[in-house]
């Protein structure tokens, strides 16, 4: 027997997973960069960069679950709105559902039949899933998003923290940005194999962005150099 193994299930925590890791990486390399640009000791770049992994984690976590928490009350309102139609126009519903199979394939007499079924075993779960586009797997879940995003955003952010603490003070600028380079490249590679898409591509990406987002921030520190 043949068994398709598809990967489109992960979308939903890959996709949060190195959104929340790419940023914490970015966002925190490209501040320890650009405050090490300006001639900070390695000191306070640390505690920059600690403060940098604190915040962002926690605008992390407040966006994602201020984000999903508005995608859970339309959801809600969608439901609530489908079951009150439900109960009164169970026929206008009905032809909807058979309306949505015609349109996917099905002959008007097996779409009303299917539909008819469906509405008999569970007819607000039909018309979520298969009117509203709302399922289980893509269901909003704003405290585990919250977490997720902010424990994803801090692994990444703690790599280049731990390069500031290993490397040399005089070669700190290179340390930080080769090695972070290196972490957003094996990223996109692993996060592409992960999801089945081509691997190159996806670590030229987060490469791109990165050296840019990198070069941009050391730059505005160059221009605001304190070192003595």
């Amino acid at each position: 027997m043949h068994i398709e193994r598809h990967k489109n299930h992960r979308i939903g925590w890959l996709r949060a997973a190195v959104l929340g890791a790419n940023d914490g990486i970015v966002s925190t390399a490209s501040l320890i960069l650009g405050v090490a640009a300006a001639g900070v000791d390695a000191k306070h770049i640390l505690i920059a960069g600690i403060a940098g992994l604190v915040a962002g984690a926690m605008s992390m976590a407040a966006g994602e679950y201020v984000s999903v928490c508005s995608q859970a009350d339309t959801e809600h309102a969608d439901l609530e709105r489908e079951r009150r139609e439900l109960a009164a126009y169970p026929e206008h519903e009905h032809a909807e559902m058979t309306a949505i199979y015609v349109g996917r394939g099905l002959d008007e007499t097996l779409a009303a039949e299917v539909a008819r079924q469906l509405m008999a075993h569970d007819a607000l779960g039909a018309h979520s899933r298969d009117e509203l586009g709302i399922t289980d797997t893509s269901a909003a879940r704003p405290v585990l998003a919250a977490f997720s995003s902010a424990a994803s955003f801090s692994i990444g952010a703690i790599l280049p923290l731990l390069i500031v603490f290993w490397a040399p003070a005089a070669v700190l600028i290179w340390a930080v940005a080769s090695g972070s380079l290196l972490l957003l490249v094996s990223l996109g590679v692993l996060s592409a194999r992960a999801g089945g898409a081509a691997m190159l591509a996806a670590g030229v990406r987060v490469c791109f962005w990165g050296t840019l987002a990198m070069a941009l921030t050391a730059g505005v520190g160059a221009l605001f150099e304190v070192a003595a």
